[in-house]
């Protein structure tokens, strides 16, 4: 199973944790040099890959001579400033002397937050690929705020798989995979080598290992896994300091822990509403339009509708709560959030007669529609 995925996998994102980009190695290349001859020899396959790297925040806090990590947001975006121009410096070096062009791609949660930003980015992405030159996507930390941000670099690495369309995301950490529990406190913890559907992993249980130097830990690369899947594209966890490791992984051996993708996998704009979008308000339905938007397959029309929360334009995603506010599906609405007030509970016949005009018979239609 596994080799027969990782054939039919044309284009990879691979994710660098920072831990792998500030490791020092006694002997041996270092990770750029290691990932620009693998990736070379990926393309000379007929592949594709685009790197999401972090450890811009790590070489800064290197070259300023800072031991632990900044602890507020002014000072962490300091040290990426620093770190940035250094970290892409070292894989346009590497990529250099192996003949192929890097190119870096700075991006925040509101550049893939919104459809049009989103789709630029990706004609963008586009065109490095048709030119021949890997992507090197990292968030813009100089810039990017708590309300922007993406979190940690595991996250955005299961966005980037939708954003370049990609068949399989390979994270590489510290670690060398998904364990049944903490193996640096148990000795006796097994690896898991596969995980068949990451929805049954019941993630937050998962204990997470976060090293002083990144933000992720095992926890968000299950997360990012589980976003990747519902893109229908797999994830492999594998330790990034290992020598050859993304070749012998595209090699099909047993290395790290493979989540399976999903077979009833979103659509690339459903992906985006569901994981890529900032909803900017929610919509109250009732009982009747919850099973019909759950269990039929149904578009959310104004009758189901009782109250509306926040203020948005037509257009925008929005969260869909039950009565008791619990949200089981966003969606793109058709009308604005004053225009849904007017229009709740009411029937599409009777949409004219209060607004003057009726854009759509559907506040969310089902195709703009994704259950959660």
């Amino acid at each position: 199973m596994r080799k027969k995925i990782i054939k039919r996998s044309r284009r990879v994102v691979i994710k660098v944790g920072s831990a792998v980009v500030a490791a020092r190695p006694a002997d041996g290349p270092d990770i750029f040099t290691r990932l620009a001859d693998e990736i070379k020899g990926l393309k000379e396959a007929g592949r594709e890959a685009a790197i999401v790297s972090s450890g811009a925040i790590a070489l800064g806090m290197r070259r300023l001579g800072m031991k632990e990590r900044p602890a507020t947001i002014p000072e962490r975006q300091a040290a990426a400033a620093v770190g940035q121009g250094s970290l892409m410096a070292l894989y346009d070096s590497a990529f250099s002397k192996v003949g192929e062009k890097a190119a870096q791609v700075l991006l925040t949660h509101d550049d893939l937050g919104s459809r049009k930003r989103f789709l630029n980015a990706r004609n963008t992405l586009t065109a490095l690929f048709r030119l021949g030159i890997v992507p090197v996507i990292n968030e813009n930390d100089t810039v990017a705020v708590e309300e922007i941000k993406f979190g940690d670099n595991d996250a955005l690495s299961a966005l980037a798989t939708n954003l370049v369309e990609a068949d399989l995301l390979i994270i590489l950490s510290d670690i060398d995979g998904l364990y049944d529990k903490d193996p640096k406190a148990f000795p006796d913890a097994k690896k898991l080598a596969l995980v068949e559907d990451v929805d049954e992993l019941n993630i937050d249980t998962i204990i997470n290992t976060a090293n002083s130097l990144g933000t992720g830990g095992i926890k968000t690369k299950c997360e990012a896994a589980r976003r990747a899947a519902h893109y229908g594209a797999a994830t492999i966890i594998a330790n990034g300091n290992k020598p050859g490791i993304v070749s012998r992984l595209l090699a099909g051996e047993e290395e790290g822990t493979l989540f399976l993708p999903k077979e009833d996998r979103l659509t690339s704009k459903k992906h985006w509403i569901a994981f890529s979008a900032r909803p900017s308000g929610r919509v109250f339905v009732d009982d009747g339009a919850k099973e019909a938007l759950l269990n039929k397959g149904r578009s959310l029309l104004p009758t189901g509708i009782r109250d509306v929360d926040g203020s948005f334009d037509a257009g925008e995603v929005v969260h869909c709560v039950d009565l008791l506010g619990k949200e089981f599906a966003r969606g793109v609405a058709n009308y604005s959030s004053s225009e849904i007030q007017k229009i709740k509970g009411l029937n599409t016949a009777e949409l004219v007669g209060v607004l003057g005009y009726k854009v759509y018979d559907e506040v969310i239609h089902r195709d703009n529609l994704v259950v959660l």
